[in-house]
């Protein structure tokens, strides 16, 4: 599989916006999360190493789920890099 066929697209909906920015009964902690769909054959490890080096950003921790529009990805980021940021540059915002 190519590194270009793992990221589908970011995924949008109320519930992954407010992951990014976090939620005001978290105090805003529990935020810095961007959910994607990926190809169903990406693990957790290969989605992470993607992400790194097409965003030039650091991941903390990645969870995966498979729905039946496909697999979806949340991707949270270390301290000191921004989920802001990157859905600026994909388009999210």
């Amino acid at each position: 599989m190519k590194q270009n066929d793992v990221l589908i697209k970011p995924f949008v909906t109320e519930k992954a916006m407010n992951a990014i920015g976090g939620t005001p009964t978290q105090d805003f902690k529990d935020g810095n999360k961007i959910e994607f769909l990926v190809h169903r054959d990406a693990d957790k490890a290969l989605i992470k190493v993607v992400f790194e080096e097409r965003f030039e950003v650091k991941v903390d921790k990645v969870w995966t789920r498979i729905q039946k529009d496909g697999k979806h990805a949340i991707i949270k980021l270390s301290e000191g890099y921004s989920a802001e940021d990157v859905g600026m540059r994909v388009g999210v915002f």
